[in-house]
């Protein structure tokens, strides 16, 4: 039992804001800080803040570590399979990676018909459409429940959000080449095998993900950003899918699909205010990527001190990493 105490101290630790005046050429995404340095190198600083439906939503206790820990654990798993941008990890939070030319596609693949998001292929096909991102599904299809194949369903930034676009919508605008898609799918398929390949040993199903990519000073096809996070990724449980299947209910899941529904229960995301989602919402949705990076990784998370807070402990580790940029401060 978590008490008031320990709940407000917890809220207290998030890390909210990691923007740094020392270094440069900040960009600050929904839930991370990024800075490009001018050797080529880019530092990355993920946050506690939580996004969905194409806004940040609250800030979730111990999350930015999660996500940069996990995406850690499955850039080693799949380095044999595609080159990364991974340089260092110079603290919890934080990845120093090569600075790519990004390309301007995200590969998502898919296993199963699920999905709450305006992007997702189940409200698509509810509505009655069998054409999705350009494949084909057939009838008689329930929520939740397995595709024929692993399919891939590609999104493009459109303004602040993602937009469906099909392989040849994508090839017809110049935005990839054919052999670049060609290259994208096969590393992205091969990618989504490991991973639910090393999910299922740990009582997983990995539902579905997305992939971003950019190219190397080479041209080289390079992967960036995360790997099958639970912010990126669907994850559920193996062992009572069956169960909430045939009894109609939402599969056990370790990723953000359990806020999702918390706030699709309580307004419409796109047009509505969202809701305060509540201090224990946020702790009980915390204790789930955690488990899911224990689950996958079959090491202890290692939560911060509170000693320290996040952010000091970020700023002294760069300044052991840069102390170029931060000496100048001293």
């Amino acid at each position: 039992m978590t008490d008031s105490t320990d709940i407000q101290a917890i809220l207290d630790s998030r890390l909210t804001d990691a923007t740094f005046p020392q270094l440069p050429n900040l960009q600050r995404g929904k839930v991370r800080e990024s800075y490009d340095l001018p050797d080529g190198r880019r530092i990355m600083i993920s946050t506690d803040r939580q996004s969905a439906f194409d806004k940040v939503l609250a800030a979730v206790p111990y999350k930015g570590q999660v996500l940069n820990e996990t995406a850690r654990f499955w850039f080693e798993q799949t380095a044999d399979i595609c080159p990364n941008h991974i340089i260092a990890y110079p603290d919890p939070n934080v990845t120093i990676a090569r600075r790519l030319t990004m390309l301007p596609v995200e590969m998502v693949v898919r296993s199963y018909l699920t999905g709450s998001t305006n992007t997702s292929i189940w409200p698509m096909y509810e509505r009655g459409e069998r054409v999705v991102y350009g494949q084909h599904l057939p009838n008689g299809l329930s929520k939740n429940t397995s595709l024929p194949e692993t399919i891939i369903t590609p999104t493009t930034k459109a303004a602040d959000h993602d937009a469906p676009i099909t392989a040849t919508e994508l090839v017809a605008q110049g935005l990839v080449t054919a052999a670049q898609w060609d290259e994208l799918s096969v590393r992205s398929l091969e990618l989504f095998a490991r991973g639910q390949e090393i999910a299922a040993r740990h009582g997983l199903i990995l539902v579905d993900t997305k992939y971003e990519f950019g190219l190397d000073d080479d041209g080289v096809i390079t992967l960036a950003d995360e790997v099958h996070t639970p912010d990126s990724s669907r994850y559920w449980l193996t062992d009572s899918y069956a169960d909430h299947l045939a009894n109609g209910q939402e599969p056990d899941s370790l990723d953000k699909e359990f806020l999702r529904l918390w706030v699709n229960e309580r307004c419409d995301p796109y047009t509505d205010p969202i809701p305060e989602i509540p201090a224990e919402t946020l702790i009980l949705f915390s204790g789930k990527y955690i488990r899911l990076y224990e689950l996958v990784t079959g090491q202890p998370f290692q939560k911060p001190n509170f000693c320290e807070s996040v952010r000091d402990r970020v700023e002294r580790n760069l300044h052991t990493a840069f102390p170029g940029y931060f000496s100048c401060a001293d």
